[in-house]
């Protein structure tokens, strides 16, 4: 059997913060491809400006490196749960994967999620155990723990017999021994590896054509573009082709353009072959999962696995008494062709019309990767209102199911008792226990998602901000039929229009959390702090103070109130309950309740408790 030994293709796995793409950066900067006169920016992979913020990958790109005249295509993928999707498809196209590992803090939940689905593929492992310079570094016990976690997820004999290189990324530094002063300013050391140990793609190039579409971009100009492995044969633009698709049927096309990927950038290339990693364009309906074949050779392969959404939240036109104030990007239509746009390139996201032609349901892997997207439309000019999420329920064997998570948390010590309580009472159910004996301990919990609503920022008061949480989707069970209490507290709710006073706040913070500064300008309706009690309290922080004389007037400029409490999008998702809606504009995000008039809202909640 012929191999094609001037390439490898491998994935970057790893759990959030690990490193990984800082790693890739100093793989692209240390190998031949990169222009020596062009400056490598930080976070080169993750292109998205959300991406970089956040410090996370969200979408999975690949890039190639050249090293030894030796092509080394890596596809960078995402390390959060809510994206793991992608991580399954990319595992198909690679012949082995690089497992990123913080030297401290060891495997991670979505480290096991990631490597699992690499195993079951029968993909050859190469370990980085990165941040070796650390203070707090255990390289030794990382790579036992490692080990233990390959004996757990069945790894075969092959794959426990994992090459280890400890590394630096940060620093661009890389050796084989585990002690940080042997570290060589070089990531020779990681490419030798990949190398050595990841199997080069077979040479088929003479059989029929099999190219499968494993992740979707989308251009402008050219429309959907698949992005997949040739696993057999050859293809040329300008090929007449068929596209065989997920019902069996099959399209014939012609390729318009083909694109290889050199370091950071897509180029058009005339040619590929089996082993290549490349994006074809010229397919009007192109689908995650579907295989390119020769006219006469309809041989598809196996449908790729696309995860169900596991939430979902409904998406309304803004109509808030603030509407179009900020947006550019406002009415229905506009919003609708935004979220149809999305789809075309995220396979786990599903749009839904609802009964009325200002609002759409709308699905996806978790609350992360929900609010991506609100964020990205916020950005982007957009206006809209979205509800509290909730999860997505499913028949199986004639028994109604909902979504579990495994979730792993560290703590101090102190604050245990409080955690296992507040989980308890979402119907969380405690697995395990490891005291490090250093006043941290790790905690293991399976909850049902919908339990996991909103309590980030409960976890973070109750911790005093030192937890650390990690969840991620395990399985659907059977619905758990007691009631998941959401927010303990009530909301503080604006009874007038007006600007907030800094006189009112005074004589209202010790009702709750004010959300909101001086001078900011409120809404009947709008939320603007959490109450104390578990009631709504409705107030008005609009209210001036009757100045009689100039003494008292100068007095009030010296008052001094507490610092309010801003919320993130995400925080404020957390926040909202079931009669509440976020509102996005690009300049804000507001809280209010559906029914904005105080009066109705108040027959409205005793007709409910009747």
């Amino acid at each position: 059997m012929k191999y094609r030994n001037d390439l490898r293709n491998i994935a970057i796995i790893a759990h959030v913060d690990h490193g990984k793409t800082t790693l890739v950066d100093q793989l692209l900067s240390q190998s031949t491809t990169l222009d020596a006169h062009k400056q490598l920016e930080d976070r080169a992979m993750d292109s998205d400006e959300l991406e970089k913020e956040r410090g996370i990958t969200i979408l999975s790109k690949n890039t190639a490196v050249e090293y030894n005249d030796t092509v080394v295509n890596i596809l960078d993928t995402p390390g959060h749960a809510d994206f793991g999707g992608e991580v399954e498809r990319i595992m198909k196209m690679v012949d082995g994967v690089i497992l990123v590992v913080d030297s401290a803090e060891g495997p991670m939940p979505q480290t096991r999620f990631v490597l699992q689905k690499a195993l079951e593929e029968e993909l050859q492992p190469v370990v980085v155990v990165n941040k070796i310079d650390k203070p707090s570094a255990q390289p030794e016990k990382v790579v036992d723990e490692v080990l233990d976690l390959f004996i757990e997820l069945d790894a075969d004999d092959d794959q426990l017999e994992f090459p280890v290189v400890y590394a630096s990324a940060i620093n661009g530094t890389s050796s084989y021994s585990d002690d940080p002063a042997d570290q060589e300013e070089s990531m020779d050391p990681i490419f030798e590896t990949i190398l050595k140990e990841i199997p080069a793609p077979v040479d088929n190039s003479d059989e029929p054509l099999q190219f499968q579409v494993s992740l979707l971009d989308y251009n402008d100009y050219v429309g959907r573009i698949g992005v997949g492995r040739i696993f057999r044969g050859e293809i040329n633009v300008g090929d007449n082709v068929s596209l065989n698709k997920l019902d069996g049927s099959a399209k014939t096309f012609r390729v318009t353009q083909l694109f290889g990927f050199f370091g950071l950038e897509r180029r058009e290339i005339e040619t590929a072959k089996a082993g290549d990693i490349v994006a074809i364009a010229g397919f009007e309906d192109i689908f995650v999962g579907e295989t390119v074949t020769p006219t006469d050779h309809l041989d598809p392969l196996p449908v790729l696995h696309i995860d169900e959404p596991t939430l979902q939240m409904t998406f309304v036109v803004n109509n808030s008494p603030f509407a179009g104030r900020d947006g550019k990007w406002v009415t229905s239509s506009k919003i609708e062709e935004r979220l149809k746009t999305q789809l075309q390139t995220d396979v786990s996201l599903k749009v839904e019309p609802t009964e009325s032609p200002d609002a759409w349901v709308v699905s996806g892997r978790g609350e992360l990767h929900l609010s991506i997207l609100i964020e990205n439309m916020r950005r982007e000019g957009f206006e809209l209102q979205v509800s509290r999420p909730k999860v997505i329920l499913k028949e199986i064997d004639g028994t109604t199911c909902e979504p579990f998570e495994d979730v792993q948390i560290d703590t101090p010590e102190e604050y245990m008792g409080a955690v296992i309580e507040r989980l308890s009472s979402r119907k969380a159910v405690m697995q395990e226990m490891e005291n490090f004996g250093n006043g941290q301990v790790r905690l293991f919990f399976q909850a049902p998602s919908r339990g996991l609503i909103g309590f980030t920022n409960e976890f973070l008061s109750i911790t005093h901000g030192y937890g650390i949480m990690n969840h991620s989707f395990s399985e659907y069970l059977p619905v758990i039929d007691e009631v998941i209490t959401g927010r303990r507290n009530g909301a503080l709710v604006s009874t007038d229009n007006g600007k907030v006073t800094t006189y009112s706040i005074m004589n209202l913070e010790d009702r709750g959390t004010i959300f909101v500064e001086p001078g900011t300008e409120v809404y009947e309706g709008m939320i603007v702090g959490e109450n104390n009690r578990e009631n709504d309290l409705a107030i008005n922080l609009t209210r001036q103070k009757q100045k009689t004389n100039v003494r008292s007037a100068n007095k009030d400029q010296t008052s001094v109130i507490k610092e309010p409490r801003h919320l993130t999008l995400e925080e404020s998702m957390n926040f909202i309950e079931d009669d509440e809606y976020c509102e996005v504009t690009p300049k804000a995000v507001r809280l209010r309740k559906m029914i904005l008039d105080t009066n109705q809202r108040a027959k409205a909640n005793k007709n409910k408790d009747k």
